[in-house]
């Protein structure tokens, strides 16, 4: 393996992003969601990112594409600190996103072959000649070709299609500059499950045919563990854990992940009666009023007096399997 594919194609270190709230008259408070976040991902692998709801993963990947300025930490994009906005206009050419909402993302006012070439407009790739206009329209009837769609859609709107026939145009749109890493938030949530499994199935050829690297946000554990490599749980705003998918799945050793994966559905009804499902007190503490120490220690049957003075180091506890907590011996 050569140098460069040794380098991480992303890297995030130390990653916040703090959102100022008014708690009063002329008084703000940080609402911390992403509090000292750090991973890496390998070139064509796929980061699943999992976790409740407002537990800060959609904020990582829209402060990795800079949508929201960090408030502090650093993006590593093929081995280069993002630190210019000449960086930043080149590391826009190679990442781009996918959103949830395929309603709400895509210019109601735009025909599909406007919206897929929109990048293509903002990044001048093709200029106005008759010529660049030809070789605009062939680039996008590919996209469209890529993600499933015929050439005669190009020239209607957004409201004439179906929910998962517009997260295949947003993909298209977030293909159009051939980037290496795209940031998957959560696309095909609002999906119906027949669609979904056609969606995810495209997101894996295209990544084989297009070498992507993925940062693949979810909820649903099924479809994060069938297109992940590698699989951290996130949980107020800090990653608690981080190992291959199939290792988290069958050996999560921090206590949230263990809840989480319990909750996993089994189809065969004597496996899933004999497992236990693990269920936690009490709800998400808000990120306004964090827990001192292990964000985790009001919902922990193991916390300790130690949880709450200390924040647990995040360390590697076997191969490539790393946990934040301070009671591993007493859990596992």
């Amino acid at each position: 393996m050569n140098e460069q594919n040794k380098t991480p194609l992303v890297e995030v270190k130390n990653l916040k992003q703090y959102f100022d709230i008014n708690v009063g008259l002329f008084k703000t408070k940080p609402l911390k969601a992403v509090d000292d976040v750090s991973f890496a991902i390998n070139r064509r692998e796929t980061l699943g990112l999992v976790g409740e709801s407002g537990c800060g993963k959609t904020t990582v990947g829209r402060t990795i594409l800079n949508l929201y300025k960090p408030t502090a930490g650093e993006i590593w994009y093929d081995g280069k600190l993002i630190k210019t906005k000449q960086d930043l206009n080149e590391f826009r050419k190679k990442a781009t996103m996918v959103f949830q909402d395929p309603y709400s993302s895509l210019n109601p006012r735009m025909t599909i072959a406007d919206i897929i070439g929109e990048p293509l407009d903002i990044h001048n790739i093709y200029d106005k000649s008759k010529q660049g206009r030809a070789e605009r329209q062939e680039r996008i009837l590919q996209l469209m070709d890529y993600v499933g769609l015929n050439s005669e859609h190009a020239a209607r709107y957004a409201h004439e299609f179906s929910g998962g026939q517009r997260q295949r145009i947003g993909i298209a749109r977030a293909l159009a500059l051939n980037p290496e890493f795209i940031v998957c938030d959560e696309p095909v949530s609002a999906l119906d499950v027949s669609i979904q499994a056609q969606v995810i199935n495209m997101f894996q050829e295209l990544q084989e045919e297009l070498g992507l690297t993925y940062l693949f946000i979810a909820h649903d554990l099924l479809v994060v563990r069938h297109i992940s490599d590698r699989i951290a749980v996130m949980y107020l705003g800090k990653i608690v854990e981080l190992a291959d998918a199939d290792e988290i799945y069958e050996h999560p050793l921090h206590p949230y992940s263990k809840a989480l994966m319990s909750a996993v559905p089994v189809p065969d009804p004597k496996i899933a009666k004999a497992n236990e499902r693990i269920t936690l007190v009490g709800d998400i503490p808000s990120p306004l009023n964090a827990p001192s120490g292990c964000p985790f220690r009001t919902r922990c049957p193991y916390a300790t007096e130690r949880c709450a003075l200390e924040m647990p180091e995040f360390k590697e506890v076997s191969k490539g399997h790393f946990v934040a907590c301070h009671n591993m011996a007493e859990i596992n």
